[in-house]
């Protein structure tokens, strides 16, 4: 019968939401699932998808004529269950940017269906709070009663309860007394978005039930939502709870730091990953609770559990300074090899880089060569939010004071590795960032890297970093021209003569490239600022980019006009552009550092920076978009120039006394 129905509909002219679905796949699929019956597979439910409205608008001409299809058979118990299940979330999907204007009566007999997965699944097409009162009133089943539950309280919190809103508030507070564990903790979960403090106030107990043992497998057991595929067990549950006290940063951290506690002494070591966890992402994202994490993941560093010790470390790492109490702790863990199958890294590596962050030598044996085979790996893996190892140029960049120690075994890796090896262009663009640090000794290695186009503009810019100690290479470098590429004899000509020191011949090429095209900007300002007043002929062109260039350029101008003019007022007025609004929560970093450098160079502050920076130094937030430990470690990085700038500044006098030309 359902079969006759389906071939009567005349499918030609309707659309699905998927220009690459057309209208037949949808129409062989549901004949595919009525004629297969006990045979249909999950998979024969994917073209159905196609049945989605289009970005969330309106549905496709297809959907409404599909709809009655897809209900009946998901109702048809003589279908598998996970193909009904499959169904009831092609519902869901169709039902959530629709505007109910199709007749969707008959799905409401799915949150009666006699199979519990089914019912389970229904509640996420709702149907109203009356229905769902309907079902939690005469439903049995403990894996149905929770997402019911859960789906009570998005009604209220959504405010699409209406005059049901005081029938669902009264079934979450009979919940909140019972003596029902698991249940109890789902009702804390479907009360926070009516009353978000009152996690915190159930606190102890949340603790209490999460660390004991004996419930971890009831979680697994009852805790099902139609939004995720199998259980949520115990630790899922702690993370999430751990976001409900996320508002509440005195709570949260409580609350972590309690079940780390709690999970030590009953060796629980699954709960205590879990909570560390969570601490880790409270610490990524709020400054303060540095300060009870530091002595905890000292504590950490001795655990019996490989993958605490490692979370431990990495806390420790991204601390930086602060952690310098706990380098013998750490230095122990240099020959460690545990591990975490879903993390990224080993104790030893997160320990090392901690050792590298306090700036202990007992970091340095073993570091480059760590760092290659890093670079040399295939397919590395992770989590953007979770704790991983830093890149090789993070590690290494901040040790340019160790440059003689670790040198020979970059160079030796150069040599071995080769200019297509990741591993020599990132350990060239840290012998770049060095600059001066790296000795002529290193030339032998480097020059042959000229004649690569992967290689040879950074070995320029090394070079013309390395300056006059680098005059030997001046022969290889005026043969290493790229015929075709006008930029490559720019920075080969600007290379020559800074490893010649013709110093009037630099100044000169690089006023005169401020005067040309807005591509050759960049380094030719940079070069101005070197030569300070010596440069003061060419302060007209680097006034006019300040005053008419694009955003990105105007910052380096300013701060080049300074250098040369010595006039204070023109650069704090553009520096103040860039400063200013990160008090307001923006979020150019990169420019705010630069900024923050030319405030402590000049050691001067205009009222407005110095009000900025203050709020800054109040503010909670991690100065930094990206997550992980970048998050903390530019953090501390922007927070140290900010406390440096205004220390300079307050140390100096006043801004308009400084300079005349002010």
């Amino acid at each position: 019968m359902l079969l006759r129905a389906l071939d009567a509909v005349e499918w030609a002219g309707l659309e699905t939401g998927s220009p690459s679905e057309p209208v037949a796949d949808v129409r062989r699929a549901l004949r595919r699932l009525v004629t297969a019956g006990a045979a249909a597979t999950e998979e024969d439910t994917y073209p159905l998808y196609a049945l989605v409205a289009r970005d969330g608008g309106e549905p496709p001409s297809a959907a409404a004529v599909a709809l009655p299809f897809v209900i009946a058979l998901a109702a048809d118990p003589g279908l598998p269950v996970v193909v009904r299940r499959a169904l009831v979330d092609v519902l869901v999907a169709m039902r959530t940017p629709a505007p109910n204007s199709e007749d969707w009566s008959g799905a409401w007999v799915l949150l009666a269906d006699p199979e519990p997965a089914v019912r389970r699944a229904a509640t996420a097409l709702s149907g109203g709070t009356g229905r769902l009162l309907e079902r939690w009133r005469v439903e049995t089943d403990p894996t149905v009663r929770l997402p019911l539950l859960l789906a009570l309280g998005e009604e209220v919190a959504a405010g699409r309860a209406g005059e049901r809103a005081d029938e669902v508030r009264a079934v979450l507070a009979d919940l909140l007394d019972t003596d029902d564990p698991v249940l109890w903790v789902a009702a804390v979960h479907a009360s926070a978005g009516l009353d978000r403090d009152l996690p915190v106030r159930h606190m102890d107990r949340l603790i209490a039930v999460f660390s004991d043992p004996a419930l971890r497998p009831r979680f697994e057991e009852v805790w099902h939502t139609p939004d995720v595929d199998g259980p949520w067990t115990r630790e899922d549950l702690v993370r999430s709870t751990a976001e409900l006290l996320a508002h509440d940063v005195d709570a949260a951290l409580s609350f972590v730091v309690t079940l780390i506690e709690t999970s030590r002494r009953s060796a629980d070591t699954a709960l205590c990953r879990e909570a560390l966890d969570a601490a880790w992402l409270l610490l990524s994202d709020k400054r303060s609770t540095e300060a009870v994490l530091l002595p905890l993941a000292g504590a950490l560093l001795t655990d019996a559990d490989g993958p605490v010790r490692l979370r431990a470390a990495n806390i420790l790492a991204v601390l930086g300074r602060a952690a310098a109490p706990y380098a013998d702790a750490l230095a122990g863990l240099l020959d460690d090899d545990a591990s975490d199958d879903l993390l990224d890294g080993t104790v030893r590596e997160f320990a090392r880089w901690a050792l590298t962050r306090i700036d202990d030598t007992r970091a340095l044996p073993g570091l480059i060569e760590q760092l290659r085979a890093q670079e040399e790996e295939q397919g590395r893996g992770y989590v953007v939010s979770e704790p991983r190892r830093p890149e090789t140029w993070e590690v290494l960049t901040p040790l340019r004071a160790h440059a003689d120690v670790l040198l020979p075994a970059m160079l030796e890796t150069i040599r071995e590795s080769g200019p297509a090896s990741g591993a020599t262009r990132t350990f060239l663009g840290v012998l770049e960032a060095w600059g001066g640090g790296v000795r002529a000794t290193a030339l032998p290695d480097l020059l042959p890297l000229l004649t690569d186009t992967r290689t040879s503009v950074t070995v320029l810019r090394l070079l013309a970093a390395m300056g006059p100690a680098a005059a030997s290479a001046a022969p290889a470098v005026r043969t290493c021209q790229v015929l075709d590429h006008p930029g490559n004899h720019a920075l080969v000509a600007r290379t020559v003569l800074r490893i010649g020191g013709d110093r009037e011949a630099l100044l000169r090429a690089a006023g005169e490239a401020v005067l040309q095209a807005e591509d050759s900007w960049g380094a030719s300002l940079t070069a101005l600022a070197e030569f300070g007043h010596d440069a003061a002929p060419y302060a007209d062109g680097v006034r006019a980019v300040m005053e008419n260039g694009p955003h990105w350029y105007r910052l380096t101008a300013a701060i080049t006009l300074w250098e040369i003019t010595g006039r204070v007022r023109p650069t704090l007025e553009v520096l103040e552009e860039f400063i200013l609004p990160i008090a307001g929560g923006g979020e150019d970093y990169g420019f705010f550092r630069d900024a923050l450098r030319a405030v402590i160079r000049m050691g001067v502050i205009s009222p407005a920076i110095r009000t900025a920076l203050l709020t800054v130094r109040q503010s909670e937030r991690r100065l930094c978009v990206e997550w992980s430990y970048p998050r903390i470690v530019q953090d501390k990085e922007l927070r140290g120039l900010v406390e440096e700038a205004l220390g300079r500044a307050d140390a100096a006098a006043p801004a308009d006394t400084v300079r005349t030309g002010f």
